[in-house]
């Protein structure tokens, strides 16, 4: 096929209610074809929210064929690009184009997620000879069978769930704290927190806060999730987040949070519960193993090698 198409690059400000729609039908284009999300949850906010995200649209005339979002390097992490091409214009080289001039975009330390590490994007790193640099693992498991295990609270910790914006600098202290490491979910402010709870999936009574007892002082925290239907795939809760204070750790605190979390999503009628955990944590792998998650999926972050 004869490449066709133009790639321009737009700051936030300049992507259009009209451009951001047209993005939007593209992402549930690809998502419906290839049976996975191309974007993360935080680069599809990006698409529409004035953000510091740098947006790389291509054109074949008036059309919109495939978009690239990159986050820029920042506190050591580096700049993350994701990408996706319209099913429809796919196999004229866009993809490959697409990749290469976000990673130009992000710098020498830049990196492209493949969510899936579908056979495409296998194809466009190979093409551009990127190597993977880190592997995010989807785990799921049925809510019903196996049975969950009963959640058993200690005497040392009280269990609720959240209460509103007191919470949210106990909450943020903790995130902080135990993903100080972590290149996305690090680093979180009171807009983050606030982004999510405006989000219509937010349950309070989905958020599980662990304080020791009789104190306010947090020690950790599970927020669930609940994913509307996408695609063929119904109704499906995920373990969003599971934060443990670091001077908590290695006192069975996970556990018990993510099962108050299971057992909530259950209690919702899903049938299905997913999580992502990073593939070199062979330690929260195997806990979650031993919880009957199995791996489903990996998402692959390529860079240059």
């Amino acid at each position: 096929m004869t490449v066709s198409f133009d790639i321009s690059r737009l700051e936030s400000a300049a992507v259009t209610p009209e451009l951001s729609e047209q993005i939007h039908a593209i992402l549930a284009r690809a998502t419906s074809a290839d049976g996975t999300a191309p974007l993360s949850e935080q680069a599809v906010k990006s698409v529409s929210a004035d953000s510091g995200a740098i947006h790389l649209v291509a054109t074949d005339g008036t059309r919109i064929v495939g978009y690239a979002g990159i986050e820029p390097a920042g506190d050591g992490s580096p700049a993350m690009a994701e990408a996706v091409v319209d099913p429809d214009s796919r196999g004229a080289g866009t993809g490959t184009l697409l990749v290469e001039r976000a990673l130009a975009e992000g710098g020498d330390d830049a990196r492209v997620w493949a969510h899936g590490d579908l056979a495409p994007a296998r194809a466009v790193a190979s093409k551009l000879g990127l190597t993977i640099a880190r592997e995010l693992l989807q785990m799921r498991r049925p809510l019903a069978v196996p049975a969950l295990p009963d959640v058993v609270v200690p005497e040392w910790i009280s269990l609720r769930t959240y209460r509103g914006h007191q919470d949210d600098a106990e909450l943020l202290r903790v995130n902080n704290a135990a993903f100080s490491w972590h290149p996305e979910q690090g680093g979180w402010t009171e807009k983050d927190i606030s982004d999510r709870r405006n989000e219509a999936w937010f349950d309070p009574a989905g958020v599980f806060l662990a304080f020791e007892e009789g104190t306010d002082h947090l020690l950790g925290f599970h927020w669930t999730k609940v994913h509307a239907p996408e695609a063929a795939e119904n109704e499906i809760g995920e373990v969003y987040v599971v934060g443990i204070d670091p001077a908590a750790q290695g006192r069975g605190l996970g556990r018990v949070l993510t099962l108050a979390g299971l057992h909530y999503l259950h209690g919702r009628g899903l049938e299905n519960v997913l999580l992502y955990v990073e593939a070199d944590n062979s330690a929260a792998v195997h806990t979650y193993e031993r919880l009957a998650f199995t791996r489903f999926h990996v998402d692959a972050a390529y860079a240059r090698a």
